[in-house]
């Protein structure tokens, strides 16, 4: 087999499997929904899953909200003191999250009539293979159609679905028809959808990558494909050859069940290397606030900060610290990296890399859980 070979960086060439049925199934506003079912009082009104702020001295985080409070801009893991301002009248209530996993086990139970192989990715979304399916029905989309017809019938709540031959295509199709929707990406139709796709709908690609996109004149996948791997290489380290390869319609990675995630992290390739300190600082910061976003969607925090730099010369360094409590906010983690910059990093050398990950992760449902002071409405915009 063939492959690329960047620096020190070797990529196999891209294969594209077309072969496989993967659905992507997406509860829609899940415990905001889960609440309004269990209260109809609730239909029609915003609701806002969060300790009322008011109550709490202004400290919270959103976990979620419905469409209504939607409308006001109110969005996950925004300050709920925020989500108050711009929609006073909500309902806000305390995130039950016992009680949500009980109905998320619910969903997965109607799920497994189809097959086993399932990847979650939080109590409120999932990957299904359905290649070689329990009912043995060759429609993908016949069974995307079918779990939103039991999930309805049997639990009263919407889900939105996208169908295609990987996980990529199928996650970004999910988002295009909600709520209850259902897309499909069939293989001929994948690289005219992508073509059309604005270049922040790709999965994966943050504020801070679309802006650094955008600035090289990339606003959709058409202007995207455009660029060589070695270009996208150069610019965005490992994360090019994904987008390279997302841009084209493939990702064969496995829907894996029972995935665990065992850290999160992001890392920066700097075409142009970083020689002072205020520059490193600046990037610590982009990376902090990243990776707290990440943290923060999967429902994690973590207790071993790692940091890891790469020299000019392509030595890398990786030092990591223990931690006596779980965090998961960007202030927390961008002074841990910090203080790992200041003991063992080296500014008279150029940086051509850095990179912050979160390890031993656990479980973290926000109940208790104060806006940090540096999340990503106090940064500048374009960042992650």
């Amino acid at each position: 087999m063939s492959r690329l070979r960047y620096g020190l960086l070797t990529f196999k060439e891209p294969e594209n499997n077309q072969n496989r049925k993967i659905i992507h199934i997406d509860m829609d506003a899940f415990y905001a929904s889960v609440e309004e079912r269990d209260n109809p009082s609730l239909k029609g009104k915003a609701v806002i899953i969060a300790r009322d702020p008011r109550q709490t001295g202004g400290r919270g985080v959103v976990t979620t909200a419905n469409y209504e409070a939607r409308k006001f801009g109110v969005h996950s893991a925004m300050s709920a003191q925020l989500a108050y301002e711009q929609c006073p009248h909500a309902v806000f209530i305390p995130p039950r999250m016992d009680y949500y996993r009980t109905v998320s086990a619910q969903i997965r139970g109607i799920f497994q009539r189809y097959t086993d192989i399932i990847e979650p990715l939080s109590l409120d979304e999932a990957y299904l293979d359905v290649t070689n399916n329990k009912v043995n029905q060759p429609s993908a989309t016949l069974i995307a159609r079918q779990i939103q017809r039991e999930v309805w019938q049997e639990l009263h709540l919407t889900c939105s679905a996208g169908v295609s031959y990987n996980k990529f295509l199928a996650k970004v199709a999910s988002d295009v028809k909600k709520p209850s929707g259902i897309t499909v990406i069939e293989p001929e139709k994948a690289q005219a959808f992508l073509f059309d796709l604005p270049i922040e709908k790709f999965y994966g690609v943050g504020k801070r990558t679309a802006e650094k996109l955008k600035e090289m004149a990339i606003s959709t996948g058409a202007d995207l494909y455009q660029l060589s791997a070695k270009v996208l290489i150069d610019d965005f380290g490992k994360m090019g050859y994904v987008l390279y390869r997302k841009v084209r319609g493939i990702d064969n990675s496995p829907v894996t069940p029972n995935r665990e995630r065992k850290s999160i992290g992001k890392e920066n390739t700097y075409r142009n290397f970083l020689v002072r300190d205020d520059q490193v600082e600046e990037e610590l910061k982009h990376l902090a606030g990243s990776v707290a976003d990440s943290l923060r969607k999967h429902k994690k925090h973590g207790q071993v900060v790692v940091l890891k730099i790469r020299y000019g010369d392509f030595t890398t360094l990786t030092r990591q610290k223990k931690l006596a409590e779980f965090i998961n906010s960007s202030e927390d983690l961008y002074w841990e990296a910090m203080e790992l910059w200041q003991e063992h990093g080296d500014i008279d050398k150029e940086i051509r890399l850095l990179g912050i990950t979160v390890n031993q992760l656990a479980p973290q449902y926000y109940q208790n859980v104060q806006l940090p002071l540096w999340d990503k409405n106090h940064f500048k915009q374009g960042e992650t």
